[in-house]
């Protein structure tokens, strides 16, 4: 059973930045491609960024592209999202998520985190 637990959530005004983590509670993290998704108050959880195990490969929403940068440290089991010039609208709870392979679609993950609140103020 792989575990996800996220951090470093939390309130920022507009224009700042915030770094969450993602660490896993098994070595499998390795093997497995991670991402990141968000979901705001009534609306759908969406794809915000993906890596693939070995890091060589990434994927960015349009709406982070440029802001954003997914990265991960298989030696810490753990997974980055390093957020920059962020926006009210970035406002969300944060999740990431293990799979086979990097996929923009929530069904290409089968584990998840219980997610960390970010919050942007304008």
């Amino acid at each position: 059973q792989v575990q996800l637990v996220e951090s470093g959530g939390g309130l920022v005004q507009a224009g700042g930045s915030l770094r969450l983590s993602c660490a896993a509670s098994r070595r499998t993290f390795s093997s497995r491609a991670m991402g990141w998704f968000r979901q705001a108050p009534g609306k759908e959880r969406e794809f915000v960024a993906a890596i693939s195990w070995s890091g060589t490969t990434t994927y960015y929403a349009d709406s982070v592209k440029g802001r954003f940068t997914i990265s991960r440290d298989n030696a810490k089991n753990t997974t980055y999202l390093q957020m920059n010039t962020l926006k009210p609208e970035d406002t969300a709870v944060y999740y990431c998520a293990a799979g086979a392979r990097a996929a923009v679609s929530r069904n290409g993950y089968n584990y998840w985190g219980q997610g960390t609140q970010v919050t942007v103020s304008s």
